[in-house]
């Protein structure tokens, strides 16, 4: 029976042997003169031990122009990730560029250093790493130094450049439109705990209420998948007071628009509903969905131009910010006035 080949080091490997971080051999790869001379030489001899190869690490973490674009993604069952990578790789091979895809199960500080480490070792340009998750934020921080690296849908801040969408503004959106037709007030299911779109489409949706002055129920705490849509379309359909939702995407609001057919409650006579993210069935759910749009095409263009100020030496200085990209409201079927006398 034929032994699989093992494992090609990688520069974490490296730095456990050698009791570093993986910067500090990033900078004993580069030359760089601000290593001891002993860390230097315990470094290199673990590079040796491991019959590590660096010249593809330092070629990518150089940047020396390849023409492939590294992305670290997550969860790409999801629209809203799956939307964002296409949009990507459409801007990237519209400017010449491939693109080199690594999936995470976990979006965690050790899965992205090492999926930055996999594709240094194909020697990307640069990378672009979807960071939906709260969690994201140290991850993004530990990259190797010289990495020319983009975030997105991320609230790491710091050096590098960020790309997303205004999700309070397009939680606002939807409020306002529901307010401004009538309803004194808007239900919300939220998204999961630990997203940074649920943390700003509850914000994005607090804010108008509260802007109207008007009451803020509770939220109702959801998942993202249409079955959490449809529970929480359960529990409302019998609740006289409620005449508009809100949801934090598409799915559960289908999920919700089957709850309310099943117990004879009409939308948008008797309920509106609203989502987020203008999925491809959208404009054919019965009724057709009034929901937020996302450009995710424009989320993939200023993903490549941050990249490629990055390619033209901007990496120095302070990293390019580029405004989130502004969401629309696309009015549909779903949504209309609260029913007489409520």
């Amino acid at each position: 029976m034929s032994q699989q080949p093992a494992r090609a080091a990688v520069i974490r490997d490296v730095a456990r042997l050698a009791g570093v971080s993986h910067q500090t051999v990033s900078r004993v790869l580069n030359n760089h003169p601000s290593v001891r001379e002993e860390t230097r030489e315990r470094v290199l001899r673990a590079v040796t031990q491991l019959n590590f190869r660096p010249n593809a690490m330092a070629r990518g973490l150089a940047g020396r122009r390849s023409r492939v674009i590294g992305v670290v993604s997550f969860d790409t069952l999801l629209y809203g990730p799956a939307a964002t990578l296409l949009g990507l790789e459409r801007a990237a091979r519209r400017a010449g560029y491939g693109v080199s895809i690594v999936a995470l199960e976990q979006l965690d500080r050790a899965g992205v250093a090492e999926a930055v480490d996999r594709l240094a070792e194909q020697s990307v340009a640069g990378v672009v790493i979807i960071a939906p998750l709260m969690t994201a934020a140290a991850a993004v921080h530990s990259l190797p130094t010289g990495v020319p690296a983009v975030v997105v849908e991320s609230d790491a801040g710091g050096d590098l450049p960020t790309v997303s969408v205004d999700q309070v503004a397009g939680a606002r959106l939807a409020v306002e439109h529901l307010l401004a037709l009538g309803h004194r007030t808007v239900w919300h299911l939220s998204g999961p705990q630990g997203w940074l779109e649920a943390r700003d489409r509850v914000d994005g949706w607090r804010q108008a209420l509260e802007a109207a002055g008007r009451p803020v129920p509770p939220v109702l705490p959801g998942d993202w998948s249409p079955r959490s849509g449809y529970e929480a379309g359960l529990r409302l359909a019998g609740q006289t007071e409620v005449t508009a939702v809100f949801c934090a995407n598409d799915q559960q609001a289908l999920g919700m628009l089957r709850a309310l057919h099943e117990r004879a409650v009409r939308v948008p006579e008797d309920i509106s509903v609203v989502g987020f993210d203008d999925i491809p069935e959208a404009a054919f759910l019965s009724p057709p969905l009034t929901t937020v749009r996302q450009d995710f095409d424009e989320v993939g263009r200023r993903c490549l131009a941050a990249l490629l100020d990055l390619f033209g030496g901007n990496g120095a200085a302070a990293p390019v910010r580029h405004p989130r990209v502004p969401p629309s409201l696309v009015v549909r079927a779903s949504s209309g006035p609260p029913p007489p006398g409520r």
